[in-house]
Formats: structure tokens, C-alpha cells, sequence
């Protein structure tokens, strides 16, 4: 079996493709932003390629310009925006909406957006998103610091993410200090930086780090803060459970009632969790077991390439 991975997001399918079985022969076909390679280099490509199995990420142009030149069959993988976004918009509507029906699979990273996928393609079925266990895994805790390391690890995306009800949640938090890291990406950073200043929080904006990286910077923290957004379960949460350290992120418990996060309703309530996790050690410890029980049995990569291969190997029979 050949499998043609198109596109990619959150390292998604980088994660998938390298935990499929040795004999699968893997072609990974990736683009940049640039005009040049979202365009006609992308379509070069896919046009070039040769496969049992096409599994393109993201419902935009990529997958589109694979059921245009007839791959089949073609997976398609939604991850967020691209349905709860972009499915209505007048722009890209019609992509994502033709992809939908034209695709022979459809798999979405989020729960929240199953049914919307379900309105045009019946097949749709949500699939977790994967971490690299040999990349994110824990490791102890770090003892005896008096100041808290805190990673704010999503994006400055206000609406979506949720950041500005974090930064105002750390602010509250005046019994135990507290610094902050945070990864300097996203539309509003430079809304961020205004109002961690305004709100006198120790932070440092970080450049962007390598994604195999990013396990350095999530045991280097004594709490790791996702997102008080949208309500789904972000990669940054699910690595960050991974790797050992405990996470503040909202989640819808409708679509999430087994993980071991709250669904946040006020900036208080963050604030409280916050600081429970920064003084409690007993709980903090209980919570940290928790989590990786829970993304060890539902996120893991090894498991999820198993799953995908079911998939795969369904398609294949049905052609």
C-alpha cells in the first residue's frame, strides 16, 4: 500500500504517517503560504502522485484540487476553522462544502464540528488528534521552586483562543509568584503584550520554537495554560498533558465529558484552578496521573495509525 499525505496541520499527519506500518510506503506532500506553492505547485504535485490512499488535511484548496484531479480514494480532514469558520463564509464556502460531498472519507480533530461535516457527507467521523509519545512523554515535576514557570502555550487569538481571560487569570493570582513564557504568535500578540503590561505580569514573549522542541518548554513549567476559547481540545493541551504537567484549558464537557479538564466560565474560575495547581502538590499529582491516562488510551499515535489503517484498508476494499 502507498498512502499520499496532502498538506498538513498541527503536525497532524508528519505525527500519523510515522507510526504507519513499515511496509506502507509513505509521501508526505507538503506547500508554503506562498502563492507559488498553494497554487499550481501544489497542484504539480498532486498531479504527480501515485497512491492507494489520499488523505488531505485541511477542507481548503489542497483537497479540492484532489478530487478535482480525481484521487481517489481521498480522506479528508477537517480541523476546525475550516468548519467552524469557513463552511459558511462566502469566500470559501463552496470549497469546503464541495469537499465535504466529493471526498470519500471524512474525518474531523474536533468533535464540536462532527456535525456539521455530517450535514453533506454522512461518512464523517470524529478522529483525536494525535501526540508522539517518543517526542512528548512525562518526566518529573519540578520541586522546590519558589517562583512558578507558567507557559502560556496557544496562539494570541483572542476570540478563538481565549488568551486575554488567561493573562487577566494569571494577574489575579498574588500569594504565589509567578512568571510567565509565552510563544510570541497569533493575530492579536501585539494586543497581548499591551495588556500583560498593563496588567504588570512577568512574561516573556518567545520566538516561534521547532514543534519537536516544544517538550522542553512544556517540563520546564510547573502549569501549562492552553486556551479559555472555542471549547476544543487544542494539540498544545494534549502534549502538554503528555509530557507530565498540568494543564489549564476549557473544553466543552457536552463533546468532552471523559477529559480530565473543566470547561472554564469566568476569568475567576481560571484564576482559582490556577492557583490550585500551582499550591496543591496532591492535586496537582492526581490531575497529572489523570491526564495521562487519558491521552495515553485516546490520543497516542501509535494507536491512532492503527485506527487510520482500518480506514485506509476499508477504503481500498470499497474501490
Amino acid at each position: 500500500m502507498k498512502v499520499v499525505m496532502i498538506n498538513d496541520c498541527a503536525f497532524v499527519g508528519e505525527t500519523l504517517l510515522k507510526y504507519l506500518p513499515a511496509d506502507v510506503e509513505k509521501q508526505h506532500i507538503k506547500r508554503t503560504r506562498g502563492w507559488w506553492s498553494k497554487t499550481f505547485g501544489i497542484a504539480y504535485s498532486i498531479a504527480r502522485a501515485k497512491a492507494d490512499v489520499y488523505h488531505a488535511h485541511y477542507l481548503l484548496q489542497d483537497c479540492y484540487i484532489a478530487a478535482r484531479l480525481g484521487k481517489k480514494p481521498l480522506v479528508g480532514h477537517a480541523h476546525g476553522s475550516d468548519l467552524r469558520q469557513q463552511l459558511r463564509s462566502r469566500r470559501w464556502g463552496w470549497i469546503v462544502r464541495s469537499n465535504l460531498k466529493n471526498c470519500d472519507k471524512i474525518l474531523v480533530a474536533q468533535p464540536t464540528i462532527l456535525a456539521a461535516a455530517r450535514e453533506y457527507n454522512e461518512t464523517a467521523e470524529y478522529f483525536p488528534i494525535p501526540f508522539d509519545p517518543k517526542t512528548f512523554f512525562p518526566k518529573p515535576l519540578n520541586a522546590g521552586r519558589e517562583e512558578k514557570h507558567v507557559l502560556l502555550a496557544s496562539a494570541h487569538d483572542f476570540a478563538v483562543k481565549g488568551t486575554d481571560k488567561l493573562l487577566k487569570a494569571v494577574a489575579s493570582i498574588s500569594k504565589t509568584p509567578i512568571t510567565v513564557k509565552s510563544i510570541s504568535s497569533g493575530k492579536d500578540l501585539e494586543l497581548a503584550k499591551q495588556l500583560a503590561k498593563e496588567l504588570g505580569i512577568k512574561i516573556e514573549f518567545m520566538p516561534k520554537v521547532q514543534h519537536q522542541k516544544m517538550n522542553e518548554l512544556y517540563w520546564d513549567s510547573d502549569l501549562v495554560l492552553g486556551s479559555f476559547g472555542v471549547g476544543q481540545l487544542d494539540t498544545v493541551a494534549i502534549e502538554a498533558m503528555a509530557c507530565g504537567r498540568p494543564v489549564v484549558h476549557s473544553v466543552y464537557k457536552e463533546f468532552f465529558p471523559d477529559c480530565p479538564l473543566e470547561q472554564l466560565e469566568s476569568v475567576e474560575d481560571s484564576a482559582n484552578l490556577i492557583s490550585m495547581l500551582l499550591t496543591e502538590e496532591d492535586k496537582v499529582q492526581k490531575r497529572v496521573a489523570t491526564q495521562l491516562d487519558y491521552v495515553n488510551t485516546r490520543h497516542s499515535a501509535p494507536l491512532l495509525s492503527e485506527k487510520l489503517m482500518k480506514i485506509y484498508i476499508g477504503l481500498m476494499g470499497n474501490r
